[in-house]
Order: C-alpha cells, then sequence, then structure tokens
C-alpha cells in the first residue's frame, strides 16, 4: 500500500488541533489508514546535534483503492468530514464569465498510440512551497500507483497563461516533433530526446512505452508551442511555479475509466486553492469523429443502499436515518427514500471511485460506526468445515509420495513463456495458457500450464545436494477456457522429477502405480473389456521426453447409468470415452540443458481431476 508523508504541523493546522503519537494512531485506525512512523524524535535528536533537518513528518499508509488520500489535502478533507469539523465538499464546475470555454481538439492519428484524452482547468490558484511540492508529489503518486508509470495514464500540468489556447493533441513522426523538454535550455527533436533520456534514469524507464511507435503523442497551442510529449516529459516553455495562478491539465491515457479517474482526482484535490474553494473550470474536448464532450466529469454517481443490509452485515439496529447520518460521515451523501424507508438513496462523490458495489456503503457505514463498536454476538448456525474433494485427494497422494523419501516443493504459479513452452521444447500457439497483460519481471508472464518447470528449477538449484534428488508437487495450473465466465479453469496436477546417474524411467511409472493403488483404481489394458474402468499407459511422442522414453496416461472413467427407461429395459450403458490425464518418461536432453541440470531425469505428471467425483461419493459413504 502507498505510504504518503505529511507535514506533521501542517496535517495539525488544517485538522485544527495537535494529536499525540497515540491519538492520531488511534484516529487513522478508526478511519482504516495506519499511521506507519512519526519522525518527531529522529528530527530531534538531529538538532541536538546542530544538523540540518526538515519539519517533523507523519508517514501514514494509504489502502491502494483510495486515491483521493494520496496527498495531504485529501488526508485533512476526509478526516474533517469523518471528525464532523466540515460537510462534504460539493465540487463544481463553473464555465468562464467573460471568455469562450476552452476547447481541445483530438486527432485522429493519436489511436495509433494514445487514443484517450481529458483534461481541466484551475483558475486563481494559490500556491505555497508546501502545497505546491504537494501538487507534484500527487502526481507522481498517481503515475506509481492508478497509472501503473504512466502506461495506462500520464499527467501533464502547465501554466496557462504561457499558452494561448485552443489546444490540439496529435501524433507525429518523431523526427517531426521539437521544442525545449522541461529542465532543458536548448530544443531537441523526439528522437533525440529518447537518446538523452536513456541516461537519465528518472524517465529512461518510460521510453518504452512510446519508443517503438512510428509516432509519438504531442500537445500543442494554437502558436504551435509544445506543452508536453506524453508520457515522457512536459515543456519547458509551460511549466507550473510558485507564481503559477491558472493551471491546465491535460491527461493521456489508453484506459478511459483510470483516466475519468485520475483527472477527477487531480483537479478536485487542488480545488481547494483556487480563489473560489471546490471550483473547477471545464475544458471541451473536440474527438476524432467530430463529437464533443465536457471534462473532467463531476457528476455524483447515484446508487441504493438497504438499511436492513447494512444492520444485516454489521449487527447493528441502525434506522435510515442513523445510517445517512453514518455515511456522511465518509463523504457519502445520502438520503432515506420516501418510497422505502428501508432504501437509502446515496451520491457518490467524484472523490470516491472505489465505492463499487452496496458492500462498499455497508463498509463505510462500519467505519463511521467504528469497528471496535460493532456488537459481539455467536453464529446462529452450527457448521463443521469439511475439507473440498480435490484438497483431500492432494493431501492422500502428498502424504504417500511423502512417506516414499520424496521431497515436496511448492513453486511460483506464475513463470516465464518461455519456461513454460519453448525451455520444454513446447510452441506456444496462444490457445492454453492465461498470459499476464503488464508482467513486472520476465520470469513471471504467464501462468503455468505444467508444473514441471518448477521442478525442474528445484532440481537446478539443488543439484549440489547428492543423488537422487527426488522432488514432487500437487499443485494448481491454470488453462485457458471459452466456455467458463472467467475465461479460465484451474486443474489440479499432481508432478514428480527424479534426478540421478540413470534415468529412472520405473522410479517414476512406480510413483503413479503407487497411487493408483491407494486411490483403488486398477491397472487395465487398452483393449479391456467394456465397462471396466482403470488406467493404462501407453507410448506416445512428446518432445519434452527423450524418443521412444515417454508414455501418456489415460483413465477410462465408470460408466454412467442410462437416464431413460428404455435404455434401462435394454440394459444399455452409457459409455464415457477414455481420457488422457498426464505423461510420464525420460526427460530431453535440450530440456536438461536449457534448465541446467547434468544429470538424466525422469519425470510423471498427471491431473487428479478426474477422481475426486469418486472419492468423495467413497468419503461421503465412510462419513455416514
Amino acid at each position: 500500500m502507498p505510504t504518503i508523508a505529511c507535514d506533521k504541523a501542517e496535517l495539525w493546522q488544517r485538522l485544527g488541533r495537535e494529536y499525540t503519537t497515540d491519538e492520531f494512531d488511534q484516529l487513522c485506525f478508526d478511519y482504516g489508514l495506519e499511521l506507519d512512523e512519526d519522525t518527531t524524535e529522529e528530527v530531534e535528536a538531529l538538532k541536538k546535534q546542530g544538523l540540518p533537518v526538515e519539519r517533523p513528518q507523519l508517514k501514514i499508509e494509504i489502502p491502494a483503492n483510495r486515491y483521493d488520500l494520496l496527498c495531504i489535502e485529501g488526508i485533512a478533507r476526509a478526516l474533517r468530514v469523518y471528525l464532523g469539523l466540515q460537510p462534504s465538499p460539493k465540487y463544481e464546475l463553473v464555465y468562464p464569465a467573460d471568455a469562450d470555454i476552452i476547447t481541445t481538439t483530438v486527432h485522429p492519428e493519436t489511436a495509433r498510440v494514445r487514443p484517450l484524452f481529458a483534461c481541466a482547468v484551475l483558475r486563481n490558484v494559490s500556491f505555497t512551497p508546501q502545497s505546491y511540492a504537494s501538487f507534484i508529489e500527487l502526481q507522481d503518486k498517481l503515475h506509481q500507483n492508478i497509472c501503473r508509470r504512466r502506461q495506462l495514464v500520464a499527467i501533464g500540468t502547465h501554466d496557462l497563461d504561457t499558452l494561448k489556447p485552443p489546444f490540439r493533441y496529435e501524433a507525429r513522426a518523431p523526427k517531426d516533433i521539437k521544442f525545449t523538454a522541461l529542465g532543458k535550455s536548448t530544443s531537441h527533436t523526439a528522437e533525440e530526446l529518447m537518446t538523452i533520456y536513456e541516461s537519465e534514469k528518472h524517465l529512461s524507464k518510460y521510453l518504452p512505452i512510446i519508443r517503438d511507435s512510428p509516432v509519438y503523442p504531442i500537445i500543442y497551442d494554437t502558436n504551435d508551442t509544445v506543452l508536453s510529449m506524453p508520457p515522457i516529459i512536459n515543456s519547458e516553455h509551460s511549466k507550473i511555479t510558485l507564481n503559477t495562478r491558472n493551471i491546465f491539465i491535460d491527461v493521456t491515457a489508453t484506459d478511459q475509466t483510470k483516466l475519468d479517474i485520475v483527472v477527477n482526482i487531480v483537479a478536485t484535490m487542488f480545488s481547494e486553492y483556487c480563489e473560489k474553494p471546490y471550483t473547477i473550470e471545464p475544458v471541451r474536448v473536440v474527438l476524432p469523429d467530430g463529437t464533443s464532450k465536457i471534462c473532467p466529469d463531476l457528476s455524483m454517481r447515484h446508487t441504493v443502499a438497504h438499511t436492513s443490509y447494512i444492520n444485516s452485515c454489521t449487527g447493528l439496529s441502525l434506522t435510515g436515518p442513523e445510517a445517512s447520518k453514518l455515511l456522511s460521515r465518509m463523504s457519502l451523501i445520502s438520503t432515506v427514500s420516501t418510497e422505502d424507508a428501508d432504501k437509502l438513496l446515496v451520491e457518490i462523490p467524484p472523490t470516491r471511485p472505489d465505492i463499487f458495489h452496496e458492500c462498499d456503503i455497508m463498509e463505510d457505514a462500519a467505519i463511521a460506526y467504528g469497528f471496535n463498536n460493532l456488537p459481539d454476538t455467536f453464529p446462529s448456525t452450527s457448521t463443521v468445515a469439511q475439507p473440498l474433494a480435490i484438497s483431500r485427494l492432494s493431501e492422500i497422494v502428498r502424504r504417500e509420495w511423502a512417506m516414499s523419501g520424496w521431497i515436496e516443493s511448492l513453486t511460483f504459479t506464475l513463470c516465464s513463456l518461455d519456461e513454460n513452452f519453448s525451455l520444454l521444447n513446447h510452441t506456444d500457439d496462444g490457445k492454453k495458457a492465461v498470459k499476464i497483460a503488464n508482467p513486472k519481471t520476465l520470469e513471471f508472464q504467464v501462468i503455468r500450464t505444467s508444473l514441471l518447470p518448477g521442478l525442474l528449477k528445484v532440481v537446478r538449484e539443488n543439484k549440489s545436494h547428492s543423488l537422487p534428488i527426488k522432488a514432487f508437487e500437487v499443485s494448481d495450473v491454470v488453462f485457458k477456457d471459452v466456455s467458463k465466465e472467467r475465461q479460465a479453469r484451474n486443474e489440479r496436477h499432481a508432478a514428480a522429477v527424479w534426478c540421478n546417474k540413470s534415468a529412472g524411467f520405473e522410479i517414476v511409472h512406480g510413483m503413479l502405480d503407487r497411487v493408483m493403488k491407494i486411490l483403488e483404481v486398477k491397472l487395465i489394458s487398452k483393449a479391456a473389456k467394456q465397462g471396466e474402468t482403470g488406467y493404462y499407459i501407453k507410448e506416445a511422442e512428446d518432445p519434452t521426453y527423450f524418443p521412444g522414453r515417454a508414455a501418456k496416461i489415460f483413465y477410462r472413467p465408470p460408466q454412467t447409468q442410462p437416464d431413460t427407461t428404455l435404455d434401462a429395459i435394454k440394459g444399455a450403458l452409457i459409455s464415457k470415452p477414455d481420457m488422457e490425464i498426464g505423461t510420464l518418461g525420460v526427460l530431453h536432453p535440450t530440456v536438461l540443458q536449457n534448465f541446467d541440470i547434468g544429470y538424466p531425469c525422469s519425470a510423471l505428471e498427471f491431473s487428479l481431476e478426474p477422481f475426486k467425483k469418486s472419492m468423495y461419493a467413497l468419503w461421503t459413504n465412510e462419513d455416514s
């Protein structure tokens, strides 16, 4: 969760009183925050040594979804409303009285790189050094948080008095863009800036966002003065200072929802410094299709909550007006419906994008009431927990293999694309693995579809240990599945790897036979008579394994009884096809080389899913 550093004296001034560390820690806890550190003692110790120091800071840990609390302005405002020191602010769009509304035109070429745009204007702002620093820090916090390091959203702020509207949001070839970037004294083309910023640590991490694009996004005013080249750098010409009075905020994005959240948060948080607090001047954005919109959109979101639902979740007996009063302490405006006394008509301000569902409103009511004040009640029902069939089955396999002298491993569910496919001599067809859209590192690109990569990495990291190395794992893998609502499904697998001076195919084969014996699944031949259930293995070719030393595992499930009376008279059984549930064999030398393993290995992997229903029926009969 993000941590925000607030000037202690300034926060006390905003809250109207001074708190002891324990008192403020309790206030933060009651509101759902956490006081991480109070630097007062450190500052005093440095003062005694005669060293230059900053003013004492309060470092407060903020929930990741509360973007309105990422600056001292938002924290103080929320706590003042919570403490009843002020009503929830009403944010207003104020159109210019003596001039036309500012217009920004979005050109079609931006669709090739960064298509979404929003903006706002703050008029007659009065900055102090502290508020100016907070303004810059909020942008940085948003960039690192919801903006995903500027990949999804990027914010630019400009001194409007140095520019001449209307503005244009375009996309041009890098060689056709030239301006003086922030902090530079001479102008450069976009191509030159990309080279220059490669050596600047604070900006180099953002270059890959647009570097390979044929066009770069760029914002101009009517005199062709550059405002910024998002998401990399603003222009030196329009940089804001302590003397800036009118601020133009531009926000570019690839995600519409996050775009709307960010422009609202930046505008509303610092609108309190306007000559008329909490007022924002709108801007007309003309879209490539010729339509236009006014932004930012500060309209309230309307939803419905029920007092009975709040009471059922919290154990309270609140009336509608009491619940409404609690919600007002959390900056949610609500009234009791005239048609239904149980219904609360809730208005959600633009600063609370974290409210999605009635449960979020219930949680806010509980926070306002005080979690520690909620009544303790004994559950009205008595239940006995029971493991899922697949979990109980997994425990049987784990225990049996562990008792056989094998070591259980727990590896990461995420792995690299290469580990999941090419290092096992497989190709990615794009239809099997669930891929991470924005992986933090190359090691965590996909959700594994096999347990083997993790086990082979375990063998690699323990190759200095004495042989044989016997490792197994019983865990979930994930596959794409368009038939599911979430487009993916989990599947419980069991896998084992034997590493020794000899391949040991018979060892992993024995591991399979032992598990099947415990599960009371008998070995059959492929030509077994109809109605006979069990498992068998069949020689197969798999690039992960050595040619001629690989087999597939098949399971013939029990045949089901007929559904119709006619079939029952005929004595018919519904036959199910044999299921391929796994593989075993001696690993291919190139696979061992890919994982830097110098000894022969054999491996086994199969799915436990086909056995969970029959085992569950067996356990149910035993328990009864």
